[in-house]
């Protein structure tokens, strides 16, 4: 199932489950909301003082008391600092404690995608799920930085404006609550139409980072193919669907900030209507109006506030959600909490009536039953589409099968804990990847700790020591993204001595040498043997050479196991899958 079709909570319940995955946001939340009820406290030494001004001072019963307006003055900058200061904390904790929860849900989000089932992956378009840890989170922490800190004032400033507001005057702040009330409603229904908007805005992003990516990682196909205008269209199709998507949301924000001056300048008509007639009938005086007005300017600006957070709040909670659904799809290929080791030794596999289907598809494999045995070399062939990387994987535990079971070293393959299993069992796939670094760099993934001697070594028990040293840097050339400044077949030697450095008891080889040139297939093979010596290997192959050397060939046509023996065998058996595909072979090599 796509990850944006599941059915969406409730912003509140999101920032909920948010707040819970995310526990270094609760630490010391106690500290942080003292400080912000000093910050929203020492706010109103404003208001009190120009209260305290006009009345005791300016218009004082004797007259003007200048030194009582400048001691005023003083304690009122006095209270001003202390206020700022501890704004100023409150604002550091909040930066360092969201930087440091958002890092560690990135950290979580990426090793959960990464623990998803490559069909899974497969399944899900790579731009978005690369949107899910970088812009979603970003976007969360935005608002926690910023939206976030004013959230947490303005509460503590609604609270302490409302409690000082019914000191000065009951109907004047009877009647701001009166206009306020009906404001919460609307806010509330802005949330609904705005948070339908963001999570739209959020979807079109992880379209056109897709969309982008392609594009680029796709550059030498769309050259080659001419295709780049229809690139382009795809391209700005997609760029104009978030363009539209960030407009609707935009507009649906702008009527937000708008209601919000409405009632703005609507909650100031009426207290100074109401307050001249309570100054001029002598229940007020100049300075409590006036600090009043001060007051509602403390007691609206969070109100506004709120409505102008809308856009970012919206947008988090949007950006958390997608965050949420990845951490909730559950990986169909999971660690198992009680899991064994691989025995040691070589290991043997074993096949019982094993069945896949993709979700959605038709079955794929159909009740395979095979047995590998340990130190064995087996070549698995077949036709294009016929189920041999299908096999592959479900040997790996890349996918697990729709039913029957794989049994490794007598111990069935869901039961063995995945450090042993990756530890025990490699497979270089087909594509060959290779990561941006050094040559060493990429070796090094399959043991940290070898020396550059030892990479030197393995290449040359595998007869590429020449090729080494034809690279412009040896071991140090740089390889690019994806290993772009080699070759394909260049990037399958890189991806085979991987694999063999790692030193795998069951190594797996999905078409490994499919983009290697013949005189380099020919030098390979007896490094291969070398390496297949004394492990259990299965090698998918599309070369029949390799077929010729193994101990075992397994013969997959359309999902079916149809034949299995020795090479010599298989092609003695006349009108055979295997003599077709055998005949077809040699056909191709004559005539090449």
């Amino acid at each position: 199932m796509s990850l944006d079709a599941k059915t969406e909570p409730g912003p509140f319940e999101t920032l909920g489950r948010g707040l819970k995955l995310s526990p270094e946001l609760r630490r010391g939340l106690a500290f942080t909301i003292f400080l912000a009820a000093v910050t929203a406290v020492g706010r109103l030494v404003v208001p009190i003082s120009a209260q305290q001004v006009l009345d005791n001072g300016l218009f004082a019963d004797g007259g003007p008391d200048l030194p009582y307006v400048f001691g005023v003055t003083a304690l009122a900058v006095g209270v001003l600092g202390l206020t700022t200061a501890a704004n100023f904390w409150m604002n550091r904790r909040l930066f360092i404690v969201t930087e440091t929860s958002l890092a560690n849900l990135r950290r979580r989000t990426f090793r959960h995608i990464h623990d998803l089932s490559m069909l899974h992956q497969q399944g899900e378009r790579r731009g978005a799920l690369t949107a899910r840890v970088t812009t979603d989170v970003d976007t969360i922490s935005q608002f926690l930085q910023q939206g976030g800190m004013m959230l947490v004032t303005s509460s503590a400033q609604i609270l302490v404006a409302t409690v000082v507001m019914f000191v000065y005057s009951w109907q004047l702040a009877l009647a701001v609550w009166v206009v306020f009330v009906p404001v919460t409603w609307l806010i509330k229904w802005l949330q609904t139409h705005l948070a339908a908007a963001y999570t739209n805005v959020r979807r079109s992003v992880g379209r056109m980072l897709s969309a982008v990516s392609e594009a680029v990682v796709g550059a030498g196909v769309v050259r080659s193919y001419g295709i780049g205008g229809r690139t382009s269209r795809r391209l700005d199709a997609a760029i104009e669907d978030h363009r539209r998507d960030q407009a609707k949301a935009i507009r649906r924000s702008a009527f937000s900030f708008g209601a919000g001056e409405i009632v703005h300048f609507g909650v100031y008509a009426v207290v100074i209507v109401l307050g001249a007639y309570l100054v001029a009938n002598g229940t007020m005086t100049v300075g409590q109006l006036t600090a009043f007005l001060f007051l509602v300017v403390l007691f609206i600006q969070p109100v506004v506030t709120a409505t102008e957070m809308l856009n970012e709040a919206q947008n988090a909670v949007s950006g958390w959600r997608r965050v949420l659904d990845v951490l909730d799809t559950e990986p169909d290929v999971a660690d198992p909490v009680d899991g064994v080791d691989l025995p040691d030794g070589p290991l043997g596999v074993r096949f019982e009536d094993v069945r896949f289907a993709y979700p959605g598809g038709e079955e794929v494999l159909h009740g395979i039953d095979v047995e590998i045995r340990p130190h064995s070399k087996v070549a698995v062939v077949g036709e294009t589409g016929s189920g041999k990387t299908t096999f592959a994987k479900l040997l790996t535990r890349l996918m697990d099968p729709t039913s029957g079971r794989v049994v490794l070293g007598e111990t069935p393959l869901t039961d063995v804990r995945f450090a042993s299993l990756r530890g025990r069992v490699t497979m270089v796939p087909q594509e060959g990847f290779l990561f941006n670094g050094t040559l060493a760099f990429n070796i090094r993934f399959a043991r940290p700790d070898i020396s550059a001697a030892e990479i030197y070594v393995a290449f040359s028990e595998l007869g590429l020591s020449d090729w080494i040293d034809a690279l412009p840097d040896g071991l140090d050339t740089q390889l690019g993204e994806s290993g772009a400044n080699l070759s394909v077949g260049e990037r399958q030697l890189v991806s085979l001595v991987r694999a063999y450095v790692a030193d795998p008891d069951l190594l797996v080889l999905d078409e490994a040498t499919s983009a290697v040139d013949p005189a380099t297939e020919l030098r390979l093979s007896a490094a291969l043997d070398a390496v297949t010596r004394g492990r259990t290997t299965v090698i998918i192959a599309h070369r029949l050479s390799t077929a010729e050397t193994s101990d075992e060939v397994l013969v997959f046509d359309d999902g079916n196991l149809v034949q299995h023996g020795r090479h010599d065998e298989l092609v003695e058996a006349g009108g055979s899958v295997y003599a077709g595909l055998h005949g077809s072979w040699i056909e191709q090599t004559r005539s090449g």
